[in-house]
């Protein structure tokens, strides 16, 4: 049976991230899944008309991806999602993962980073493993994309994670809740003066960049300065902590022995 693993990411336009986060999690799953023929998609529009623009780098999005894998005769599609949470962007692949399925004898759906109990668990492993022991009166701050779908829990319920482990972690959201502000204020009641920042996102792309740490006024750097902190910027992409990408793998691979379950 001709099979194909589809890796599936928002996408980003800057390269040295993209070799370093995106490209990295797409070679361990490659790897891994022994028998796959590798390929790619993005789900930004954005990024993809942006690089075929100025980089005349040509990437697919999911639909293009299924549909050439279809036409191509392959009949067993695990496609891994490297999203974060199970919101708006995941639930749309998912949507377009389910109106292929008639196309492909078997075809599944790997979930992203955060979805049980167990990948919470494993991520703030992940987190720990990647961090350096920092002092008690010094604090990881992550920056989230956020989402205003139902799933937008998944932040809190994390930050929840990490305090009940004894690590001093806070999260906000560029795009949801809860925002920069009521990190700040939680800092504050929590006595805390030195801050590392870093983008709790896939990739340390534009909203890194610009939105956490740029000395724009509306960065979180400059907001964070502004109210007395401390402030270490670090920009470095979840997909760069090997654990991570190991987690993608592990999820790649649970998809693939759900497929060898199916009768064909």
């Amino acid at each position: 049976m001709k099979k194909a693993v589809l890796v599936v990411s928002f996408g980003t336009s800057y390269h040295e991230t993209r070799k370093k986060t995106i490209e990295a999690c797409e070679r361990k799953i490659s790897e891994n899944l022994e028998g796959y023929d590798f390929y790619r998609a993005f789900t930004s529009n954005m990024i993809i008309n942006k690089l075929k623009k100025r980089d005349n780098m040509f990437i697919d999005n999911p639909v293009e991806a299924l549909q050439k894998l279809a036409d191509a005769g392959y009949e067993e599609v695990v496609v891994q999602t490297l999203h974060i949470i199970c919101g708006e962007e995941y639930n749309k692949l998912k949507e377009q993962v389910e109106s292929f399925r008639p196309k492909f004898k078997k075809i599944a759906l790997g979930r992203p980073l955060l979805t049980t109990i167990e990948d919470y668990k494993e991520t703030v492993e992940a987190v720990r493993k990647q961090l350096e022991v920092i002092k008690p009166d010094e604090a990881i701050v992550f920056m989230g994309h956020g989402t205003t779908h139902e799933s937008h829990s998944a932040y809190p319920a994390l930050e929840y994670m990490f305090r009940d482990n004894d690590m001093n972690v806070y999260i906000g959201t560029v795009e949801g809740y809860p925002e920069i502000e009521q990190v700040i204020k939680k800092l504050k009641a929590d006595n805390i003066k030195t801050v590392d920042v870093l983008p709790f996102m896939l990739v340390a792309g534009d909203h890194a960049t610009n939105d956490m740490a740029s000395d724009e006024e509306d960065s979180w750097k400059s907001i964070l300065e502004k109210e007395g902190f401390k402030v270490n910027i670090h920009l470095q992409g979840l997909g760069e902590y090997p654990a991570i990408q190991d987690k993608f793998v592990n999820h790649a691979l649970d998809c693939a022995k759900e497929l060898e379950k199916e009768l064909a």
